[in-house]
């Protein structure tokens, strides 16, 4: 084999050396690349299932004790907080009597002294009267199992009530009554479904 014969042997083997350098680099970019991809898939999904574990639930509406602000089968975002404010809407996964979560306005809260005027449908707090724009009917029903008014709402409670106040069972029922704050599942924010109705605090 003579010097040309060579020289070309030496350069078919550094071209195919190099070709699978090449190649091995590809495969290796390319399993970086698939790599990347589902760590941040992964990332994200950590981190989404982490979120709406401590911070956002999504909700569901059943029943009608909440009319006309909530409609039956309403999804709902709620987000959870240190503390709750009268007027929130509440979720509370306290036990009671029908064994499932309460979906319910916050009216009081702990050391506050609720009164209602049944007549007129309204409710007063520490003898102020409320402003409440949400509710359903202009008067209210007494029952049976009823608490009795004026009540004070012990301290950690809160004293809640659908705005559908002849259909709704809540904290004025002795089945209900005060509900523990560290029940609170969380307030209530938007509306996810039906989709563009959000505002769930909009009563114009």
């Amino acid at each position: 084999m003579n010097n040309d014969e060579r020289i070309v042997d030496i350069k078919a083997e550094e071209t195919t050396k190099i070709e699978k350098k090449e190649s091995k680099k590809g495969k290796n970019s390319f399993h970086l690349s698939v790599y990347d991809m589902v760590s941040i898939v992964m990332s994200a999904f950590i981190i989404i299932a982490v979120v709406f574990t401590f911070v956002f639930r999504l909700v569901g509406v059943e029943g009608y004790s909440m009319t006309n602000t909530l409609q039956d089968n309403d999804w709902l975002l709620t987000v959870n907080k240190g503390s709750y404010e009268r007027g929130d809407i509440v979720v509370i996964t306290e036990p009671n009597y029908f064994d499932e979560p309460l979906i319910k306005r916050v009216i009081a809260k702990g050391g506050e002294t609720v009164d209602i005027d049944f007549a007129t449908g309204i409710v007063y707090v520490d003898g102020v009267a409320l402003e409440e724009p949400y509710t359903r009917e202009d008067f209210i029903l007494p029952k049976l199992d009823d608490i009795d008014f004026p009540y004070t709402v012990p301290e950690g409670h809160i004293f809640c009530m659908g705005d559908n106040r002849n259909g709704s069972t809540d904290s004025r029922s002795n089945l209900i009554g005060p509900l523990d704050e560290r029940y609170v599942l969380g307030k209530a924010v938007i509306r996810i479904l039906p989709f563009g109705d959000f505002d769930i605090y909009d009563y114009e």
